[in-house]
């Protein structure tokens, strides 16, 4: 048994050290798999360059910048360049805002203090997990307006094209209340980039936006009335996943947005979908108004009845009814309590009061100290005229009021009737908006160090995951490597929710606890100690009572025959007689020893089990020598024999 505990402890140590190892392997495998990832990206990069033609960033010109001592592992960072017709992309990092134009104007309806679009901007590289050579937009003021946009490289039209907007937004100090949401401004011909504020014309808001608790994603269109003209903002469905990690994190997340020609649109957060719907369904208010409105010229009939119950007008109070009876009263059966001080009051002046120095009585009025709690109360049960206290009262039933049947009149709640809508239409192709032809940044936020990056517009998905591969994940591969271990985050975890400590308790003990259980090694069998207990006995007091019975009754048969046939016997007869009992005498103490090994042998071999069989092997061997000795005199002391074998076996 210890031995195969021994066997079962040594396999599973074998198979824990087997998947550490197995971990150690895949780590190493993650690693190298990074690295090729890194490569493969270097040399798609560089093809991109050869295929353009354009000037990137060099491995001498990095290293002269030096290595960051966060990054775990070396990479080679060029400057991605878009594969695929595209109507806009950024990198920033040429260092430069030369594209881009900083708001010179005010915000209207605000005050003149904080109005002002003043709000700084820097192209930076990130705080953490940064990449030498990337370089980003960084918002850098706090508590002010910050507006700045570019133009495209050409107005983007909707028609049969699907329109992908890419880019990436890091919280690097978190947030607290603001926004990182791009707008794209519609193609007007009063456009001015100086003058872009809240009021400028937009087709598109999209990006994150966050204050207080509240996580939003912002999905906006400005949609047209086909009958007026009017311009109505149209919200798309909230996300269906938790967006709190993306805030708080501080790590870079690449937002995408992609519409579709048949008025389809997809939300990406990082590659992964987080929301999807129709422009035609899934937004509010909806596109198309409805066929019918309420009448605003309707109204209410004076006579319309909408009580659906009434009461009931032929209830009638009952005369017991006492409408007057208060709630409350006076315990009855309460008794004042002994030593209660009646004469004493419950507050008395403070003895150690002074009135102050300035105290004007004329002006003040008359000083009175302080009322400070009796001290005399403190031993008393109470002080002052005693009450009893008050119990409800079970003659207490309030107003009367008659109970509620069904309205007899009853019509319904009323509704305004309903007419054609004036204003309605159908517009089955919300996709084709107004046109923009800039990207623009207008915020406020209470937090600075919003870092933007990788701005990418363009007809096809390929092309921007492709330019998020060269740019983003490089990022994500950085951040990766620089991610503490997993005791680190389960201990920042656990920090944040602290009741996470007694899910590692039981995840950790558990097991412990079962391996223990199971694999301590148990005390053998061979160490027992197996106490010996006496076979059971049979009842002999019945068997000896009826013996003594039997034997009495015989010996009253003999002796009245003895009597009956007394007659002088000679000497030699007695003489035989006397040898003959003496001689049954020595074959009863024979047979006694004999039967008392055979019984300690069978205890020895059989002890328990066969106890009951070798008292009747003992009874059969007894009439067998009866049978030989053929006597009778022989057969009543063998009788006795078995008698008193048994009363010594008890």
């Amino acid at each position: 048994m210890k031995l195969w505990w021994g066997w079962t402890c040594v396999l599973l140590l074998s198979l824990l050290a087997l998947s550490e190892s197995r971990a150690e392997a895949q780590g190493d495998l993650d690693l190298e798999m990074e690295d090729e990832m890194v490569e493969d990206m270097v040399e798609d990069r560089e093809d991109s360059a050869e295929i353009e033609g354009e000037a990137e960033m060099e491995v001498e010109a990095e290293e002269e910048k030096g290595t960051d001592a966060n990054v775990s592992f070396q990479v080679t960072y060029k400057t991605p360049v878009p594969i695929g017709e595209v109507y806009f992309s950024e990198t920033f990092d040429d260092g430069s805002l030369d594209r881009w134009q900083v708001s010179k104007t005010m915000k209207e309806d605000a005050d003149d203090e904080i109005a002002k679009y003043d709000g700084k901007w820097s192209v930076e590289q990130l705080k953490e997990n940064k990449v030498p050579g990337d370089m980003g937009l960084v918002l850098k003021s706090r508590a002010k307006h910050h507006a700045i946009a570019s133009l495209l490289d050409r107005p983007f039209l909707f028609r049969d094209d699907a329109l992908v907007v890419q880019y990436e937004v890091n919280f690097q100090d978190g947030i607290d209340c603001g926004g990182a949401y791009i707008k794209l401004l519609s193609d007007e011909d009063d456009l001015d980039l100086d003058q872009f504020n809240d009021r400028t014309s937009y087709t598109i808001m999209f990006g994150p936006d966050k204050c207080g608790e509240d996580y939003k994603l912002h999905f906006i269109f400005r949609h047209r009335s086909p009958l007026n003209k009017d311009l109505e903002e149209k919200h798309a469905k909230r996300p269906d996943v938790d967006l709190k990690k993306f805030y708080t994190d501080k790590k870079t997340h690449l937002y995408t947005l992609v519409l579709n020609p048949d008025n389809s649109y997809e939300i990406l957060v990082d590659q992964s979908s987080v929301s999807r719907g129709s422009l035609l369904h899934d937004v509010v208010p909806p596109v198309n108004p409805t066929k019918e409105i309420d009448d605003p010229t309707d109204s209410k009939p004076e006579d319309w009845d909408e009580r659906a119950k009434i009461p009931d007008p032929e209830a009638v109070k009952p005369d017991n009814w006492d409408e007057e009876a208060p709630a409350t009263i006076q315990d009855p059966d309460a008794v004042k309590p002994e030593g209660w001080l009646d004469d004493e009051p419950e507050f008395v002046a403070d003895p150690a009061a002074d009135k102050p120095d300035d105290w004007d009585e004329e002006m003040d009025g008359e000083w009175e100290a302080p009322q400070v709690p009796n001290p005399v109360c403190e031993t008393a049960p109470g002080c002052g005229q005693w009450k009893p206290p008050t119990i409800n009262n079970p003659q207490y039933k309030g107003k009367w009021k008659a109970p509620l049947v069904d309205n007899p009149h009853y019509q319904g709640v009323w509704s305004p009737r309903k007419i054609q809508n004036p204003d309605y239409f159908e517009d089955l192709a919300p996709f084709q908006m107004t046109s923009f032809r800039a990207v623009g940044l207008e915020l406020w936020s209470m937090t600075s160090e919003i870092y933007f990056d990788n701005f990418i517009i363009t007809s096809y998905k390929e092309v921007a995951d492709r330019w998020a591969g060269d740019s983003w994940g490089l990022k994500k591969l950085v951040a990766s490597a620089n991610e503490p271990g997993v005791f680190s985050q389960l201990t920042m975890a656990a920090e944040e929710r602290p009741w996470l400590w007694v899910v590692y308790i039981l995840t950790v003990g558990l097991p412990i606890g079962l391996t223990v259980l199971f694999c301590w090694p148990k005390k053998s069998d061979d160490d027992y100690v197996y106490k010996k207990v006496d076979p059971p006995k049979p009842d002999v007091e019945e068997e000896e009572e009826e013996d003594e019975e039997e034997e009495e009754e015989e010996m009253g048969d003999q002796a009245a025959e003895a009597k009956a046939t007394e007659s002088p016997k000679p000497a030699e007869e007695k003489k035989e007689k006397a040898e003959e009992e003496s001689g049954a005498a020595g074959g009863d103490s024979v047979e006694d020893e004999e039967d008392d090994e055979e019984e300690e042998d069978e205890g020895e071999e059989e002890e328990e089990t066969k106890s009951n069989e070798a008292a009747s092997d003992d009874v059969s061997a007894e009439q067998k020598v009866e049978a030989d000795d053929g006597g009778h005199s022989v057969g009543d002391g063998h009788k006795q024999a078995v008698r008193k074998r048994r009363v010594r076996k008890d």
